[in-house]
């Protein structure tokens, strides 16, 4: 260990654009076992590790690098499969540069050990070499039912049968995993590892009910009477707009709308064709990842051109460092320090651009954070053939909360306490639909620890 002086930090390779962009396959290389060791091998095993205390999961992140270092695959596999429901997931998709990565010791001046790919390479290489994580017989005698099948609902099915709970997962789409599905693109995410992941919770015993939406297809009711306690996880799923002239043009789509077709379409599903974009000038509104996913799976459908508009500068934009930069490389448009102040539209009321107007940083508000400001007479148009706005996500608010005096806050989070229980006895809630629009870590933090207050609850 500590051989950061002679190692320096090397990141995954990536398949080269040209490459990359005719496809939806994921961009990176995994590990081989030599580099993962070699990396592993740079850390100095801090008496304070920051990377386990930034990561929301607090995986044991310094333990498993030690094992690899040590090339003792089996214990890394088990370490890191324990506080995590899915580490190969989180190992793609979390923002390691702004968690684990971003807190590494060795960012003084030596580059971050490569936390994130080194978690991929332990379980991908573990499956490989036959290993699975263990569960046992589902004899607790009781019944959880999941509604939403999404990253907090999986790592919830996760630790309920890790208990021996048995869980019935309800989901209203015709496959499972919710975002992890249909709202992460392929090339940072291959549907095939959630799908595994998917399945080895209903070899574990899970059953899992697709296009079964809850309130519709069956009431709340039903759910409960069958069932000692409830999760929800129904995610933040309604897109947030901007509240400007001409965003209700046929033309201007939400991004998990977006998203979701493209998703659909990859799937061999019926889907919105209005949304093939090939030969088209694109525009999408915002500068987080899910903007990023939108942008780069626009140029993947074939765009003529792909242009990022974002209201505050490159430093400030809220989403992880190497999407921007991948989005860059693949030839996306970005246009910074500018917000849009109508969506312009032609006499048949479709999109043609959007009227941006220049910004400029002030003062930090309350948060710490640079106020935007607009900058007189600095309007400037941006053409359009179609727009695509990725401002965020709001909450969902189905009848059966209200209907079940389930309780929400002024933005429609569901209402919990220290245990994740709702305002009703024995209903659960976490991930996005109680915090808003978060990162996936969040959400399976949230669904783990649901799952040990619900065993605690109904096992003692």
């Amino acid at each position: 260990m500590r051989n950061f002086l002679a190692q320096e930090r090397i990141d995954a390779s990536k398949r080269l654009v040209v490459e990359r962009v005719k496809d939806f396959d994921e961009i990176y290389e995994l590990f081989s076992l030599k580099d993962a060791a070699s990396q592993s091998d740079r850390c100095i095993q801090c008496g304070d590790p920051f990377c386990l205390t930034k990561c929301p999961l607090h995986n044991y992140i310094p333990q498993w690098l030690k094992s690899i270092s040590e090339k003792d695959l089996d214990l890394a596999f088990k370490l890191s499969n324990e506080p995590s429901p899915f580490p190969e997931v989180m190992g793609r998709v979390c923002p390691q540069d702004r968690l684990c990565e971003g807190d590494c010791t060795l960012n003084d001046g030596h580059g971050a050990i490569t936390i994130g790919s080194v978690e991929t390479f332990i379980t991908e290489e573990g499956f490989k070499k036959g290993m699975t994580p263990e569960f046992p017989e589902l004899n607790s005698g009781k019944k959880v039912a999941i509604i939403g099948s999404g990253p907090a609902g999986l790592s919830a099915a996760t630790y309920l049968l890790r208990s021996g709970v048995e869980v019935t997962m309800y989901e209203r789409a015709k496959v499972a995993g919710g975002l992890l599905t249909f709202g992460i693109p392929n090339f940072k995410l291959d549907k095939k590892i959630v799908e595994r992941r998917v399945k080895l919770l209903s070899d574990a015993g899970m059953k899992l009910v697709l296009e079964c939406e809850v309130g519709k297809d069956i009431t709340f009711d039903e759910i409960a009477s069958a069932h000692d306690a409830i999760f929800i996880g129904i995610g933040a799923t309604v897109a947030k707009t901007a509240s400007i002239d001409g965003v209700n043009a046929s033309n201007v789509y939400a991004s998990m709308e977006y998203l979701n077709a493209i998703q659909q379409k990859n799937f061999n599903m019926s889907y919105n064709k209005a949304l093939d974009f090939k030969e088209k000038e694109i525009v999408v509104i915002g500068g987080g990842d899910t903007a990023m996913d939108c942008v780069r799976t626009a140029k993947r459908e074939g765009a003529k051109n792909v242009t990022c508009l974002y209201r505050r500068d490159a430093h400030n934009m809220p989403g992880s460092v190497k999407e921007y930069k991948n989005a860059m490389e693949e030839g996306v448009d970005f246009t910074f320090n500018a917000s849009p102040k109508r969506v312009i539209t032609d006499e048949n009321g479709k999109a043609i651009g959007v009227e941006m107007i220049k910004t400029t940083l002030g003062a930090k508000d309350e948060s710490g954070r640079a106020r935007m400001e607009e900058v007189k007479g600095s309007e400037f148009t941006v053409n359009a053939d179609a727009v695509i706005m990725a401002l965020g996500f709001d909450l969902e608010k189905p009848s059966f909360l209200a209907e079940n005096g389930i309780e929400t806050n002024s933005w429609g989070g569901i209402v919990i306490d220290e245990n994740f229980e709702s305002t009703t006895s024995g209903i659960y809630a976490g991930g996005d639909c109680y915090r808003g629009a978060d990162l996936v870590v969040s959400a399976a933090y949230d669904g783990r620890e649901s799952a040990r207050a619900i065993v605690k609850s109904l096992l003692g």
